[in-house]
């Protein structure tokens, strides 16, 4: 009785254990391309995009054409500008990327380019994740191979003139969010009631 106990406890717990080392197995190949977005920090970077969605103010608010004013002097429009900037800096980013997007689609070389760099990364992260890759005897990090893809197709962009697309962009974002943050009321928004206020004690001045 005995044996037949212990060979059915043995029965019970080795299948489990076979199943579990040969499901382990059969699925590396799955875990390994996440291995270099750990060594990249992915988290942080996801939790980052997750934080600036989070901070998206409402774009009603953001293109509200009644709290349109201008500044009423020099010391106000400096803390103004910092206000807003503060206050819309998730707004302020998702204009920046949809300046860079709409280049990307009205350039199609430069997108072209773009598509293939990441491809390029994507094989080579593969490849990484894999056996990894030597240079000069010393193995190199996913962080410098990436660097070594972006030199190696530094030619490339400047062929296709993504410098002056990008000076372009961030030329006209910096206009965008300066002009936008030097006449949007911030103080309509954060302190309703404010500027009644100051009128009624001008007036009583």
């Amino acid at each position: 009785m005995k044996n037949d106990i212990e060979i059915t406890i043995t029965d019970n717990i080795d299948p489990p254990s076979d199943q579990k080392s040969n499901s382990t197995n059969g699925f590396d190949f799955l875990q390994l391309p996440q291995l270099p977005l750990s060594q990249l920090g992915y988290p942080h970077a996801h939790e980052w995009i997750q934080h600036k969605k989070a901070a998206l103010r409402p774009w009603s608010l953001f293109i509200n054409t009644n709290n349109i004013r201008s500044p009423p002097s020099i010391t106000r429009l400096s803390k103004r500008i910092m206000k807003n900037i503060e206050y819309f800096q998730s707004n302020y980013l998702f204009v920046f990327i949809g300046l860079v997007i709409y280049c990307l689609v009205t350039s199609p070389l430069l997108l072209l380019t773009v598509v293939a760099s990441l491809g390029t990364c994507y094989k080579v992260s593969q490849i990484y994740a894999r056996q990894g890759l030597m240079v000069l005897n010393h193995k190199l990090t996913l962080a410098q191979v990436y660097m070594l893809v972006g030199i190696c197709s530094l030619p490339l962009f400047y062929l296709v003139g993504a410098g002056a697309v990008l000076f372009w962009v961030l030329g006209v974002s910096w206009c965008l969010v300066t002009l936008h943050a030097a006449f949007y009321n911030i103080d309509s928004v954060l302190c309703p009631g404010e500027d009644e206020l100051n009128a009624l004690v001008m007036q009583d001045v």
